[in-house]
């Protein structure tokens, strides 16, 4: 999957910065989205992480953010447009 963010409805201004391995994407100073090589990695709360981890084999806790994010390898188990709703609910958690 490419990640295209220009197709992501509600979500506001961001930069975004590339390293090595990945693409760092803020809002404000904050991240909000680390995309990596087959995985992306988003902020959200600890029921829904708990939830998304236990339904799909694909999610697990974020290296980047820890507890409180997920990593979500893309492998086809979520659809796009959850996808979308994850990234959408990541950046309204964002604080600047």
């Amino acid at each position: 999957m490419v990640l295209d963010l220009s197709k992501v409805t509600g979500i506001g201004e961001f930069s975004k910065k590339t390293e090595e391995e990945r693409t760092i994407y803020n809002k404000g100073e904050k991240a909000f989205l680390v995309e990596n090589k087959n995985t992306i990695e988003i902020r959200t709360d600890d029921k829904l992480a708990k939830l998304l981890a236990e339904k799909y084999e694909s999610v697990m806790q974020s290296r980047y953010f820890g507890r409180g994010g997920i990593e979500i390898v893309l492998a086809g188990q979520l659809k796009d447009s959850e996808i979308d709703d994850l990234i959408r609910l990541s950046y309204n958690l964002t604080e600047e």
